[in-house]
């Protein structure tokens, strides 16, 4: 009060970004994801239905492998260009202030639309169930690269074509809203132990002469 500011009013607002930074990740995002276009969506799918062609049904596991690309594509380009991963809580707050609202705008567009006293439009509708729908998958375990991760950090940056074939390479967690200090490890990832392989042959194979050298 008195005019003061009120960001500054309590202590746990100082672990967040600036407004004016979430609102570029979220537009950088939307923006990035978008130039994917709609020729890369068509190509992903095509290239989900040559790699889940079997004689099971496709169709819900093609859908599923779809949303997760644009999922990942998503947690891609909302990353600060400026860092090698995020703290859990940096990720928490990524998904809370950034993943979640990005259906803001459309819902917003939407609801100007429906006059006063008119029933919400089946659009809206959609939008708000797949927002709930995202709450309550975040608060009993969301699956993401695990941005935590600097290795699966520099192996999702160089994912610039939304190839589902790229999703085995990457190192996937679990994160939860009702449990934000748990983390839960569900795939290694392929590039990412690949990776971790080489580091550790490197360290290995390192000739002795430094070991010497401090003696």
């Amino acid at each position: 009060n008195n005019g003061r500011p009120t960001s500054k009013s309590s202590p746990k607002e100082k672990v967040f970004h600036p407004q004016s930074r979430k609102a570029a990740q979220l537009e950088r995002a939307h923006l990035r994801k978008n130039k994917l276009g709609d020729a890369k969506t068509k190509r992903s799918r095509i290239q989900v239905e040559k790699s889940t062609s079997t004689a099971l049904s496709p169709g819900p596991r093609i859908a599923h492998v779809v949303i997760t690309v644009d999922r990942f594509v998503f947690f891609q380009h909302a990353l600060p260009s400026d860092v090698e991963s995020l703290s859990l809580s940096e990720v928490h707050e990524t998904i809370r202030d950034i993943w979640l609202h990005r259906h803001d705008k459309q819902l917003a567009e939407e609801q100007a639309r429906r006059r006063k006293g008119e029933p919400r439009s089946a659009k809206e509708d959609k939008i708000l169930a797949q927002i709930e729908m995202e709450k309550e998958e975040y608060r009993t375990g969301l699956e993401i690269p695990d941005l935590t991760d600097p290795l699966t950090v520099e192996v999702l940056r160089k994912w610039d074509d939304g190839d589902p074939n790229y999703l085995p390479l990457l190192r996937l967690v679990m994160v939860y809203s009702g449990d934000p200090d748990k983390i839960a490890l569900t795939r290694r990832g392929e590039m990412v132990r690949n990776l971790q392989k080489n580091q550790k042959q490197k360290l290995e194979d390192k000739p002795p002469t430094d070991a010497m050298a401090v003696d």
